[in-house]
Formats: structure tokens, C-alpha cells, sequence
């Protein structure tokens, strides 16, 4: 399983209780050379409510770093 459906199958929204959830992966450049270039290295996974609209961001490589095992323990103390 992805990391993005484990988010959308496990969401609960902390500001509102919604289920419903959209996943944006955003990359961004870091400081000193990789900003001087435009080296986007850095990716994040921006997770929004589809009712409230709020935003939580997370790291994709954490996530897909653990075992499977390990991942659904990771969000398993996300998601509650």
C-alpha cells in the first residue's frame, strides 16, 4: 500500500472529524546551492481536510523509510 492511501484510508481530520481528505506532494528547494540552482530535493506531502480545509505536512521519505509494518504504526500514532 502507498503511503498517500494509508493517509486517505486512515484521515480524520483533527480540526472538524471529516474523513475526507487531498494529498498534494510539494517539492521544495533547500538553502545555499541547492537555492542558488533550483534543486528541489526536498518533498513533502501536504494533507488537507476537503470540508475544513485544514493542513497537516508530512515527509514522505519518514514514512516510506519504515517497513510495512512499521507504517501503519507510524500512522496508526498519526491518525489515532
Amino acid at each position: 500500500m502507498s503511503v498517500e492511501a494509508a493517509i486517505k484510508e486512515r484521515f480524520k481530520c483533527t480540526k472538524c472529524g471529516n474523513a475526507e481528505c487531498l494529498i498534494k506532494e510539494v517539492a521544495m528547494t533547500g538553502t545555499g546551492l541547492s537555492k542558488m540552482f533550483d534543486i528541489q530535493h526536498n518533498h513533502f506531502l501536504f494533507v488537507s481536510c476537503s470540508h475544513c480545509g485544514y493542513v497537516e505536512v508530512y515527509n514522505p521519505r519518514v514514512l516510506e523509510g519504515k517497513s510495512r509494518g512499521q507504517l501503519g504504526t507510524v500512522l496508526d500514532v498519526l491518525f489515532g
